[in-house]
């Protein structure tokens, strides 16, 4: 398997945030250290950022398409985005030579589980800590009122109840091109990328080069029941760790053995036997069964 990398999608970054619900609601963040300060974008410098997040609590954490938001007391919001290779663990870890190095055996001595370049020191004596190989994680700390301005043009959110088939295929039908760019079209639908737009598009046996416009009502259906049902089985699963992507506790998620056809190149199709293919879209790699999504 080719070792390439890829940015945690709505899964894997849902099941983060629900797992931040469990264990750092109300705590109060004491310290933050980061050896890597371009990471921090606003404010600009790391000395800044942490005058004005020390001595804040929790008190609301939520995602909106693949962002994190932190609510904080006296109305401040920390926005992290986790992009290629970034990915949030909670520990406890003590710093030597300027490398922090976890204090407990087990899952987060993982090598991948090892680049941190920002940690937040909580009051209950744990670290919730960034790890990203590239760096290229993005935080920013804003006022909770100007927050809004920078999430606008996300589009529909899939696991919401307002999620409903006919705004689905409205925003859908709204775009021109082929259907598996228009789901990775953040303005569309927020959270999906390449793993789950072949996933969906196999259990919704669409080719993914067939253009928007000559979807059937019917077509349009099923990729909006297969959009509900992959991506709730991928959180229920605890997202994909087929790259960097890992768990709270530095664990794998466990939706890799669900994968029905990204990555599986030259595999037998677990509805047909034929052959997974392989076909280049705008630079990006599409998976697909060429007998059960014929064009």
């Amino acid at each position: 398997m080719r070792n390439k990398r890829f940015m945690p999608e709505l899964p894997e970054v849902e099941t983060t945030v629900r797992d931040l619900r469990k264990i750092i609601l109300g705590r109060k963040i004491e310290d933050v250290w980061s050896d890597f300060k371009k990471m921090i974008k606003r404010p600009k410098t790391l000395g800044q950022f942490k005058k004005e997040i020390i001595g804040r609590k929790i008190q609301k954490i939520w995602r909106r398409g693949k962002n994190i938001i932190f609510e904080l007391s006296q109305g401040k919001a920390l926005l992290l985005h986790q992009k290629l290779t970034g990915h949030l663990l909670y520990g406890t870890w003590d710093i030597k030579h300027g490398t922090w190095k976890p204090k407990e055996k087990g899952p987060l001595e993982e090598k991948i589980n090892t680049y941190i370049h920002l940690l937040f020191v909580l009051d209950n004596g744990k670290m919730l800590a960034l790890s990203d190989l590239r760096k290229f994680a993005k935080v920013e700390l804003w006022d909770k009122k100007e927050l809004g301005e920078e999430l606008k043009d996300l589009g529909l959110e899939p696991l919401e109840k307002s999620f409903i088939f006919q705004k689905f295929k409205g925003c859908l039908k709204e775009k021109r091109g082929k259907v598996k760019q228009v789901l990775m079209d953040q303005t569309v639908i927020a959270g999906i990328g390449n793993i789950y737009s072949d996933e969906i598009l196999f259990e919704a046996k669409i080719h993914p080069f067939k253009e928007i416009e000559k979807l059937s009502d019917k077509e349009f259906k099923r990729i909006y029941q297969a959009t509900r049902k992959i991506l709730s089985k991928a959180v229920e699963a605890k997202g994909e760790s087929i790259s960097d992507y890992r768990t709270l506790s530095g664990e794998k998620g466990g939706f890799d053995p669900l994968r029905k056809v990204y990555r599986r190149e030259g595999e037998k199709c677990s509805r047909c036997d034929t052959n997974i293919k392989r076909i280049k879209l705008a630079g990006r790699s599409a998976y697909f069964c060429p007998k059960c999504q014929q064009l």
